[in-house]
């Protein structure tokens, strides 16, 4: 009877489980992600709909703080450093609130995302930039809050928010020539230390050329800063690709300049595995 009971029970728990009840959002989310130059910009929020209310002023009340959506709070992202109204705005992810008014909303990027709405308590430190924006009229009524990314250059942007008849729009540029000129630079200028270490290290662990693995690393430990020591795990990977070339004088002598260092950095593993090596590789 004991058993019948709890197979019973265990039938009633799997139904419950999968017959969760499943039913839209009433305010779904949405996100939008653009390129603006070399710059991506991504927003992700909740979009409730005026259903016959009327929006600001009543709804979303003037003077008070609002989430600028529903649900978690409205959030946006920019993968290089930016400018929003002019104004410098570091590069990451920020909450978007606003305060709107019948002739100016104030815009606030914060650096806390993690909040249902508004936070619990605010915070002034974390508020990033704070703008003031002119809203304006549209001359056709938008149900659902709308978020877009328009007027498009190589060098800027518009964030426009619209809901019911009202409309703001957030301009903002991006780093768009400066981004490109690193990136010719940095190209023309050839691989970097990381680049070389990370080619070899490639090639010894897929056991492939250990020639070309050799001579990357040692491009690596060449083109490393001259004023700071070598990367320790540098000398202990080439050390590791000698061994395997079947050079153990040279792999040993590496491996103790490799184990130098990482005493020298207090790096308790890689002077463990630099002793075991050079145990090993000494037989």
């Amino acid at each position: 009877m004991r058993k019948i009971i709890v197979m019973l029970a265990l039938v009633v728990a799997n139904f419950v489980v999968e017959a969760q009840v499943k039913t839209p959002q009433s305010s779904p989310s949405a996100k939008v992600e653009q390129v603006v130059g070399l710059t991506t910009v991504q927003v992700e929020y909740s979009r409730p709909s005026a259903k016959g209310r009327t929006v600001y002023g009543d709804l979303v009340p003037f003077g008070k703080m609002w989430r600028t959506g529903a649900n978690a709070n409205t959030t946006i992202s920019f993968t290089e450093d930016v400018k929003v109204g002019g104004k410098d705005l570091k590069k990451g992810k920020y909450a978007l609130y606003t305060t709107p008014k019948a002739d100016s909303w104030d815009v606030i990027f914060y650096t806390d995302t993690n909040n249902w709405g508004l936070p619990e308590t605010w915070n002034e430190s974390n508020v990033a930039l704070k703008i003031t924006v002119k809203p304006e009229t549209l001359t056709k009524s938008v149900e659902s809050l709308s978020i877009f990314l328009n007027n498009l250059t190589n060098d800027s942007g518009v964030i426009e928010l619209a809901w019911e008849r009202t409309m703001i729009a957030i301009p903002f540029t991006v780093p768009t020539q400066e981004t490109a000129l690193k990136s010719i630079e940095k190209t023309l200028a050839g691989p970097s230390a990381g680049d070389y270490f990370s080619a070899a290290q490639y090639y010894y662990q897929t056991n492939s050329d250990m020639t070309k693995a050799l001579s990357w690393v040692n491009s690596a430990i060449s083109n490393s800063p001259k004023d700071k020591d070598v990367p320790f795990w540098y000398l202990r990977l080439k050390s590791l690709i000698q061994a395997k070339n079947g050079d153990k004088k040279g792999a040993i002598a590496t491996a103790k300049e490799s184990l130098a260092l990482s005493v020298k950095a207090g790096n308790g593993d890689y002077e463990k595995m630099n002793k075991d090596s050079i145990a090993e590789w000494s037989k």
